[in-house]
């Protein structure tokens, strides 16, 4: 009798904990459905919003998963005989304790929190910190993580957060600065600027607006600088400025514009 009794207090020990650690991944995806349910990503036609809901709904189940965790702790302590009830009458006099040990991992909490609320970045936004530019691809609590081009990924503490550049928030500017020859008159190289600029229009991939000919931009040595531009989607300048390139040398060709390359004069002093 006394073994059989001390077999079921022994198994209440391993089993308890056992099913309280499932339940706590029960509650937790149960819950994780439901929040799927309440924000649908995939509805949102808006790829801002977009954003911003995939951002919110990952905090959101942050901070879920970390109750739920703490919960099962408590619970799981107590099985053990430990007074659960006087450890959370003794927070406020640990919390002190704790917050200066923890005062860092407070301030990214803290962050993370005010990075969302204020919009300042989200998941899929380009961003620059610290010398790293890159995609957002999560949002934690703790953490932030960029990808750059090359699939290298920083992850960056959220208090260190504070000094970003941000080149989602609005559109980019693609800019193609072109030489041509002194020999050629501003109105004939402005006729074929302008003359591209409407056979282009509608046709660069993710522009926002029309291409300008915004005509001289400066005098240099060999070469009259002309200035074209078209605005486009964020981060999508690239692509424009090498198509943009590309026709207006196709277009300079036909017309017999020459595109001087840089020329050295020397004199004889003889």
């Amino acid at each position: 009798m006394i073994k059989l009794f001390n077999l079921t207090f022994n198994l209440k020990y391993i089993i308890l904990p056992i099913i309280y650690i499932i339940l706590g991944f029960i509650a937790y995806y149960t819950i994780k459905k439901i929040i799927n349910k309440i924000i649908k990503i995939d509805i949102i036609k808006e790829k801002a919003h977009k954003q911003r809901a995939s951002t919110i709904k990952v905090l959101i189940e942050n901070i879920i998963k970390y109750i739920i965790m703490i919960l099962v702790l408590l619970t799981i302590i107590s099985v053990y005989g430990v007074n659960v009830k006087s450890i959370i009458a003794g927070l406020g006099i640990t919390t002190a304790i704790i917050g200066l040990a923890f005062q860092d991992f407070a301030k990214d909490i803290i962050a993370g929190i005010s990075i969302i609320t204020e919009g300042q970045y989200d998941i899929g936004d380009t961003i620059e910190v610290e010398n790293f530019m890159g995609e957002v691809i999560a949002i934690g609590l703790k953490t932030t993580r960029i990808k750059n081009y090359k699939g290298a990924i920083k992850i960056i503490s959220n208090r260190y957060m504070d000094k970003i550049i941000n080149y989602s928030l609005d559109d980019s500017l693609a800019v193609v600065e072109v030489g041509a020859s002194y020999n050629h008159s501003s109105e004939e190289v402005e006729a074929v600027l302008n003359k591209l600029a409407k056979e282009l229009n509608g046709k660069i991939p993710d522009a926002t607006g029309d291409i300008e000919v915004i005509g001289i931009n400066n005098l240099a040595d060999s070469s009259v600088i002309y200035r074209v531009t078209v605005k486009v989607k964020p981060m999508q300048h690239i692509v424009a400025e090498r198509i943009l390139k590309k026709e207006i040398k196709k277009a300079f060709d036909e017309a017999n514009i020459s595109i001087p390359f840089p020329q050295l004069e020397v004199h004889n002093g003889k």
